[in-house]
């Protein structure tokens, strides 16, 4: 008597990491229709299934390690993005200095990195985006700031990676970070403004295809501009004139404050710290912002200026970049866990317009000229 064996079909779903054209979500192993005598044939039935899902843990294996490839080579894209950063501007390396010389040197996490671009011809929102999504970040809210004539969308990072709460890392090497991304609504600008930044997004071509490589470069996709071009959009919009100058590079990171290990986890004490070792904060609205639910408090310093030569070779001081602080307070349904348990998951997410809005004035002359104090 002969016994047949159908095909027994094992499927392994892996973890939803990041979408890639060159790595499967799930690997299914199946095994071929095959007679054997009914003698030993359970035995045998097993040794082959067992066998099966060994060859699926392998292949579970490989992909993640697939995974674990890519991811390597956005962090790497990222750090080249934070050194750009930082070599520009001086006081968000003296900050995350400093903060590492009291806390764990190895544990600064980042809440999210900022970008901002011209919401025209393809070099907007999109343009940067579209990096962030291939590694299977997720779209959420839209933000809106009509008196700047801006709106922004902020991404999440993947869900589901078993190392975002254990990683002992700090900076890009952290948990991954949120993103925030806005761009200028430029035809809500005056005839004359956006003629300007269409003269120059013109000379970019499809350089908004390049928009990661430009950021990580610290280069501009479009021709340098002419300082008169840079004064005349800073006259209709700040944000304008930085963008022109400063093109895709990162805006700003944000420290995430309760994530820190000493009493500097309090957003509060850290902002009290910074200015007692002579930090100039953005007191737009106050130092502190706070969120109506009272859940998300931020705060930021004033942009760094840089020393910038304009194509008709005027020589200028113009506003750079920044570092902000964040701390997300626990959600009410979440208060009674212990601290050892709280997770990120557990505090409150996403982002406020009334915070945002006053969080773009770092850049904004009337910051950068203030006296201290």
């Amino acid at each position: 008597m002969m016994l047949s064996l159908y095909s027994t079909t094992i499927t392994a779903k892996l973890p939803s990491l990041y979408l890639s054209p060159i790595n499967p979500r799930f690997s299914i192993i199946s095994l071929e229709k095959k007679s054997f005598p009914m003698t030993g044939s359970r035995n045998l039935c097993t040794t082959i299934v067992h066998a099966s899902r060994s060859e699926a843990d392998h292949q579970i294996s490989r992909f993640q390690g697939h995974e674990e490839e890519s991811l390597s080579l956005m962090r790497s894209v990222l750090g080249s993005m934070e050194r750009v950063y930082l070599k520009r501007n001086p006081t968000a390396k003296a900050i995350l200095d400093l903060v590492k010389s009291v806390d764990d040197a190895d544990r600064i996490c980042y809440d999210h990195l900022a970008f901002r671009t011209f919401g025209v011809k393809g070099h907007g929102i999109d343009s940067m985006a579209s990096f962030f999504l291939d590694y299977g970040y997720k779209q959420q809210g839209e933000l809106r700031f009509p008196a700047k004539k801006l709106k922004a969308l902020w991404f999440s990072p993947p869900s589901g990676l078993p190392h975002e709460d254990a990683a002992t890392g700090g900076g890009v090497h952290g948990p991954l970070p949120r993103i925030f991304i806005s761009e200028l609504l430029v035809d809500q600008l005056s005839p004359q403004a956006q003629e300007i930044i269409e003269k120059y997004i013109g000379t970019s071509g499809s350089g908004y295809k390049h928009a990661t490589l430009a950021s990580a470069l610290g280069s501009l996709t479009w021709k340098k501009p002419l300082f008169s071009d840079f004064q005349q959009l800073a006259k209709e919009s700040e944000y304008a004139a930085w963008t022109l100058v400063n093109g895709y590079a990162l805006n700003h990171v944000t420290i995430s404050t309760h994530r820190l290990k000493t009493h500097l986890t309090n957003i509060k004490a850290l902002n009290l710290f910074l200015q007692e070792n002579g930090f100039r904060l953005n007191s737009e609205g106050g130092v502190l912002k706070v969120s109506p639910d009272g859940l998300l408090l931020q705060s930021s310093t004033v942009a760094d200026s840089i020393s910038f030569k304009f194509s008709d070779g005027f020589t200028e001081s113009v506003p750079c970049s920044y570092i902000e602080f964040a701390e997300r307070l626990v959600l009410p349904q979440y208060k009674n866990l212990r601290t050892e348990e709280l997770k990120e998951f557990h505090r409150r997410d996403g982002f406020e317009v009334g915070n945002a809005d006053k969080i773009f004035e770092s850049t904004s002359q009337e910051q950068l000229t203030r006296r201290t104090g």
